[in-house]
């Protein structure tokens, strides 16, 4: 998930050609969608998101932004199509797989999450390869924070991320708290990119924040 909208943006101009709407509407309907979601203000982010993949749906499976909002918005089902979508067009992100098992854990549960854990890649990125064993079940939190730490500011932030959303997963809300609050410091957010708005986007739901 670290190219923002590059793939994503490459589409919505091809397919523009042939649609009534241009290139630089449905580019300022995404650009607004990600604005609603940096502000909380979810539902009009997931709108947006939905408008773009009406739009332009031969698109719509690069559109991981929206999978990400629909989890916050508790529509779990199409977020899980959304990334099983996203996963034809980047097989390798380990990132994808733990947004998947996350909106199958809160539809059904965490058996069933991992029962549907997505296969991925090689995605080189430390601490992702840890990150998905956490998510398969075959290592700890622990692990993946120490492995993290080890890769600096970006394997650091990642990995507080995904072990805080992993807790989230199992019901930990404590725990939960504790790491993303972590991820949402200020100190990552150049590491962080998209993904510590995410984080900071967490934490404010737990703050009651809309």
């Amino acid at each position: 998930m670290g190219f923002k909208y590059l793939l994503l943006s490459l589409a919505i101009f091809a397919l523009s050609l042939v649609n009534v709407f241009s290139a630089q509407d449905v580019r300022e309907i995404l650009d607004r969608a990600v604005e609603d979601f940096e502000g909380v203000r979810l539902e009009e982010a997931v709108v947006g998101f939905d408008r773009v993949a009406e739009l332009v749906p031969n698109a719509a499976p690069q559109l991981w932004q929206r999978g990400i909002a629909l989890y916050y918005v508790g529509r779990y089902r199409d977020c899980r199509e959304q990334f099983e979508s996203h996963r034809l067009v980047n097989p390798n992100d380990v990132e994808n797989a733990a947004w998947h098992f996350l909106c199958v854990a809160l539809q059904e549960s965490p058996t069933a999450a991992i029962e549907a854990l997505l296969p991925v890649g090689a995605d080189s990125r430390a601490p992702m390869a840890e990150i998905y064993q956490l998510f398969r079940g075959t290592t700890s939190p622990e692990a993946v924070i120490e492995t993290g730490r080890q890769a600096g500011a970006r394997g650091e932030f990642y990995a507080h991320l995904y072990v805080g959303l992993f807790h989230e997963a199992f019901g930990r809300e404590r725990e939960t708290r504790r790491h993303i609050a972590i991820a949402a410091a200020d100190q990552f957010a150049a590491a962080g990119g998209y993904m510590h708005m995410v984080a900071r986007v967490h934490l404010a739901t737990f703050e009651g924040v809309q």
